[in-house]
């Protein structure tokens, strides 16, 4: 019976997203994980900043590589358990309570609608020739920098995020909720969660934020590549679904995570169009593959399509 309560808990959190979007108006779960992940980031550090391997560097690099593998198993074990002993303790009271407080949670942890807003306020300040509205619209939802990007550069941002986290804030949390209902879903979105905030291989994060990153990489590989084929089944329908195929064959790679290009190049074929490329993060540039062919050029309304 639970099985069934979840399964139901779980499309209609996901329908609710549809309608209303988070509701921003109450404190979000994934900002208690995200709290919990920077409180023992600051006291995992201080223990792999030990003075006894100070002049070390290797043993130093291998001491915060262990401590980010120690904070990515508190915080999963965490995630799963709290949400799984609050779910028995409703259940215990009744079991309508308990469908409840799973739909509810179900409803916090899609971000199909929140995704679609977001980027139509892209759309909408590129359409009002507004770029450092724009900039800073897009800079809501992607990681790089955005105070120099060109119009053309803040719609390949936009189209590339809604593209990578269709996978990331649909398919992948709910295949986990119905796999395991609200539990396995906060644990997946700490996974995530760990990832966008320590999965920088910049010099504070290469070694702290390495499992973290990796196992992000786990989480969403076969999350990723459903997403990539439902696209190509959809695309058919419309749009250049032959060119979609052809682009995912030869670029599904092109990108330093297994999975991120997934979706991108599954997108950038459907429309025709070239992503990727070099980006700018904290001040530095990174060297990417393009991903897709320049048929046409990027537009604003690739952002809808």
């Amino acid at each position: 019976m639970n099985g069934k309560m979840t399964i139901l808990a779980c499309i209609t959190g996901f329908l609710l997203d549809c309608i209303f979007g988070d509701p921003v108006w109450m404190y979000h779960p994934i900002r208690v994980i995200g709290n919990l992940i920077s409180v023992l980031e600051k006291g995992l550090r201080k223990l792999s900043c030990s003075r006894i391997y100070a002049s070390e560097q290797e043993k130093k690099n291998r001491r915060e590589v262990l401590a980010g593998g120690i904070l990515w198993i508190l915080t999963v074990s965490l995630s799963f358990l709290v949400p799984a002993v609050l779910l028995f303790a409703a259940g215990k009271v009744h079991p309508a309570v308990r469908f409840l407080l799973e739909t509810y949670w179900c409803y916090q942890i899609f971000a199909a609608r929140c995704l679609v807003g977001e980027s139509r306020k892209v759309y909408q300040k590129l359409k009002e020739d507004d770029l450092p509205g724009a900039r800073k619209a897009v800079s809501m939802i992607v990681g790089r920098d955005t105070e120099n990007l060109t119009a053309e550069g803040v719609t390949k941002a936009a189209v590339e995020t809604v593209a990578e986290n269709t996978s990331d804030g649909v398919t992948a949390p709910l295949l986990f909720l119905l796999i395991g209902g609200a539990p396995l879903g906060f644990l997946y979105k700490a996974v995530n969660t760990m990832d966008s905030m320590l999965g920088y291989k910049n010099e504070k994060y290469l070694y702290f934020g390495r499992i973290p990153a990796k196992m992000d990489d786990v989480f969403n590989y076969i999350p990723a590549r459903l997403t990539a084929w439902f696209m190509i089944a959809a695309f058919l329908t419309g749009m250049d679904g032959e060119n979609a195929w052809k682009i995912y064959l030869r670029d599904k790679r092109k990108h330093a995570s297994p999975n991120s290009a997934q979706s991108e190049a599954v997108c950038a074929g459907a429309l025709d169009v070239q992503l990727a490329g070099d980006a700018v993060y904290f001040g530095k540039v990174y060297k990417k593959d393009y991903i897709g062919d320049a048929i046409r050029k990027i537009e604003p309304e690739d952002i809808l399509r």
